[in-house]
C-alpha cells in the first residue's frame, strides 16, 4: 500500500533558510510515526516506530516507514528524537539503525533502556544521549528543547525545535491528566512559555480528537481493578501492553493489597517490567511479584498473571491461552482482565480472543464492560485547551487516521488557527515554512516497507494479493502432458485443489474445455508451453468462476514431450 499523492510532484529545492517537515509514517494510519526535519543541508529525525499488520496483510510480522527518501542523506542525519518508548514509536529503529549504525539516538531514561534492550537483541550498540524535560541540546542547526508530556508509559517528551525558519513544536503522544500516577504532569507552563515566544508550526497528537471532553483519570481505573479483585473467586489474569507500566504498578498494588502472588509471562513482559523496576519507575511491593514456577500448586485465589494479548496479536500469551496452545489453561471461574483500549483494526481480533476465553469458562473485563483503562491521548477538550495555550500559526495533525486528523484540524480551526494554515496531509507529503507560512510542496514515495520473517521489503503487494487469494479463494493446479511438435494431450489434465471445499470430482466437468482449447491451439499451430499455460489457466478460471463463483489462484503446468 502507498499513500499516493497523484496531484503532488517530486518538491522543488529547499529555499535557503526555510524549514522541511517530512511524515513518513504515522498520518492516516495508527503506527509507524516517523518525521524528518531538513534545516540548511541537515536532518533531523523524530521517532522510528512500527505499524502492525492487519488481516488483509498475510504473513507480515511488522510494518516500516519507507527509508527510501533519505536513504542517500544517512550521513546528514544529525540524531534521532524519540519521543517515548513505545513500539509504533521505537520498533523501527533497528532497521535504520542497520544501514548506518552510528546515528545519535536520544530520548529520556526509560525510553532509552527500553532501546538500548531492543537493539541488544539486534546486536546494535547505538550512540545516544539521555535527556528529561527543561534541557536543550543543540544538534547541528537544531536547537531543541525537551518538554514533559502525560502519556501511557513514564517519561513521554514533546520537543520544540528551533531554527532559522521558526519554532516547530512536536507534542509526541500525550494527554492532560491531572493526577497522573507519577506525578508527572504535562507542563502547561512551557506550552504557554514557547505559544509566548511564538510557535510557527505545531505538530499535534490526532488519535483521540473525536472523542469529547477530557480523557479519565489514571487514578480512576484503580478502584475498578480494586473491585475486580474483590470479585474474583480464582485467578486473574490480566493482559496489557508490555509498555505499560502504570497498569503493571496498579495491578501490583491490588494484588498486594488482597494477598495474590503476581507472575509476569512473555518474554517482552519480563523484560520491560525489569528494566522499569530496576530504574525506579516500577514499585514492586515485598514479595509480591514471584517466578512463573512458584505458582504451581498455589491456590488459583493467591495467584495473579499478568501477560501481552490485549490486542489479540496472535502469537501472544492470552491468544495462546484462548486456543488452548499455552501451559496456562483456563478454569471455570478464571476472571481475565483485558486493559487496553482497542487499537483500530485489531477488533475481530480481540473479540476471537475474548470469545474463546468465554468459552472456557473465564469471566472476561474489559473496556466494553468496565473501566478497567483509560486512553494515554489527548481528548477534543484537551487538545482545544492546549490550542488556545499555544496559539500556533500553523497546524499539522499527526498520529491518527484520517478522520482523526481532520478532526483535530477541525478543533485548531476553532481556536482560531487560519484553515488555510491547518495542514491535514498523507505519509510522504512535504511540507516547508517559509516565512512563518507552512505550505504542502510536494510529495515523496512513501509506501509501506514489510518485514515477513528475515526479509525486509521483498514482500510485494502483488505477494499480498497471492497470499489473500490461497487463504480466502483456494488453490488449483492443473497438469497437462502434449506432445512437443504436435500439441496434442497425452496425459492429464491432472486437476488438484486446496481451500476449496467442493470435492475433485466436480472439476470432471472443466476437463473436456481444457482438452478442447488445446486442441484449438494445436489447430492453430501454437505449440509454445507458455501459451498454453495461460489457456487452461483461462478455461479453468472462466469455470471456476461461472460454476463455483470463487476466484481461486490457478496454476497450470504443461510439459511437452
Amino acid at each position: 500500500m502507498s499513500h499516493a499523492h497523484p496531484e503532488l510532484t517530486a518538491p522543488p529545492p529547499l529555499a535557503d533558510g526555510a524549514l522541511r517537515i517530512t511524515p513518513l509514517g504515522g498520518l492516516g494510519e495508527v503506527g509507524r510515526n516517523m518525521t524528518v526535519f531538513e534545516h540548511r543541508g541537515r536532518l533531523l529525525v523524530v521517532d522510528c516506530g512500527v505499524l502492525f499488520p492487519e488481516d488483509f496483510q498475510p504473513g507480515v510480522d511488522l510494518i516500516l516507514p519507507d527509508f527510501e527518501s533519505i536513504r542517500d542523506r544517512l550521513d546528514a542525519i544529525d540524531a534521532v528524537i524519540l519521543t517515548h518508548g513505545h513500539e509504533d514509536h521505537i520498533g523501527a529503529l533497528p532497521y535504520l539503525l542497520r544501514e548506518k549504525p552510528d546515528i545519535p539516538i536520544i530520548g529520556s531514561r526509560l525510553t532509552l533502556a527500553l532501546v538500548e534492550a531492543k537493539l541488544q537483541e539486534h546486536r546494535i550498540t547505538p550512540y545516544s544521549l539521555t535527556v528529561r524535560e527543561g534541557q536543550r541540546e543543540r544538534l547541528g542547526p537544531f536547537d531543541c528543547e525537551f518538554v514533559a508530556v502525560n502519556h501511557s508509559i513514564p517519561d513521554a517528551l514533546a520537543v520544540a525545535i528551533r531554527t532559522d525558519a521558526g519554532l516547530v513544536l512536536h507534542t509526541g503522544d500525550f494527554k492532560v491528566d491531572p493526577l497522573p500516577l507519577d506525578r508527572r504532569v504535562t507542563d502547561l507552563r512551557a506550552l504557554a512559555r514557547l505559544g509566548d515566544e511564538g510557535v510557527d508550526l505545531f505538530l499535534v497528537d490526532s488519535t483521540n480528537a473525536e472523542v469529547p471532553g477530557f480523557v479519565t483519570p489514571e487514578r480512576d481505573i484503580a478502584p475498578v481493578i480494586d473491585r475486580v479483585f474483590s470479585g474474583a473467586e480464582r485467578r486473574i489474569i490480566v493482559a496489557c501492553f508490555a509498555s505499560h507500566v502504570h497498569r503493571v504498578q496498579q495491578v501490583l498494588d491490588a494484588a498486594a493489597k488482597h494477598g495474590r502472588k503476581v507472575a509476569l509471562v512473555g518474554r517482552s513482559m519480563v523484560r520491560n517490567m525489569g528494566i522499569a523496576r530496576d530504574l525506579g519507575y516500577l514499585r514492586v511491593p515485598d514479595d509480591t511479584v514471584v517466578d512463573v514456577k512458584a505458582l504451581e500448586g498455589m491456590p488459583d485465589d493467591r495467584v495473579v498473571l499478568v501477560c501481552t494479548g490485549s490486542q489479540g496479536e496472535p502469537m501472544s500469551a492470552l491468544s495462546r491461552i484462548a486456543n488452548r496452545d499455552h501451559w496456562i489453561r483456563i478454569s471455570e471461574g478464571d476472571t481475565v482482565v483485558l486493559a487496553s483500549s482497542l487499537i483500530p483494526g485489531n477488533e475481530n481480533a480481540v473479540f476471537r480472543v475474548i470469545n474463546g476465553l468465554t468459552r472456557w469458562g473465564a469471566k472476561v473485563v474489559h473496556k466494553g464492560n468496565a473501566l478497567v483503562h483509560t486512553s494515554g491521548h489527548a481528548s477534543a477538550g484537551e487538545l482545544l485547551h492546549v490550542y488556545n495555550i499555544v496559539g500556533p500559526r500553523n497546524v499539522m495533525p499527526v498520529h491518527g487516521e484520517v478522520r482523526h486528523l481532520r478532526a483535530n484540524a477541525d478543533l485548531a480551526i476553532a481556536t482560531g488557527v487560519d484553515p488555510a494554515r491547518a495542514l491535514v496531509v498523507d505519509d510522504g507529503a512535504v511540507v516547508d515554512l517559509v516565512d512563518g507560512v507552512a505550505r504542502v510542496v510536494g510529495a515523496v514515495p512513501c509506501n509501506y516497507v514489510y518485514v515477513d520473517g528475515s526479509t525486509v521489503g521483498d514482500v510485494t503487494e502483488s505477494a499480498l494479493k497471492d497470499r489473500r487469494i490461497l487463504r480466502d479463494e483456494g488453490f488449483i493446479s492443473v497438469f497437462v502432458a502434449v506432445d512437443s511438435s504436435s500439441g496434442k494431450v497425452l496425459a492429464g489434465p491432472q486437476i488438484s485443489a486446496r481451500g476449496v471445499v467442493e470435492d475433485d470430482s466436480v472439476f470432471d466437468e472443466v476437463r473436456p474445455r481444457i482438452e478442447e482449447a488445446l486442441a484449438r491451439a494445436a489447430q492453430d499451430g501454437v505449440t509454445d508451453a507458455y501459451q498454453m499455460q495461460q489457456l487452461v489457466r483461462r478455461a479453468v478460471g472462466s469455470w471456476v468462476s461461472g460454476s463455483l463463483r470463487r476466484r481461486p489462484m490457478i496454476v497450470p503446468v504443461v510439459v511437452e514431450v
